[in-house]
């Protein structure tokens, strides 16, 4: 029986190619530090989903 190829993909943070393994504990980060780069880019809202403020429309009522 032979071992299937595993799903790689890209790094969201530097690009890296990652391979959907047990050898990258991150995925689908290549590093612990992308992670942490990627989780500070959302807690200073460098990534943000687009749409309405929900606590504007909260403050409304």
């Amino acid at each position: 029986m032979s071992e299937d190829k595993p799903i790689m993909l890209q790094c969201p943070t530097c690009q890296a190619q990652v391979a959907w393994t047990e050898h990258f504990p991150f995925r689908p980060f290549c590093s612990e530090r992308c992670k942490l780069i990627d989780l500070g880019e959302w807690a200073t809202e460098g990534h943000r989903i687009p749409g309405e403020d929900a606590l504007a429309q909260n403050d409304e009522q």
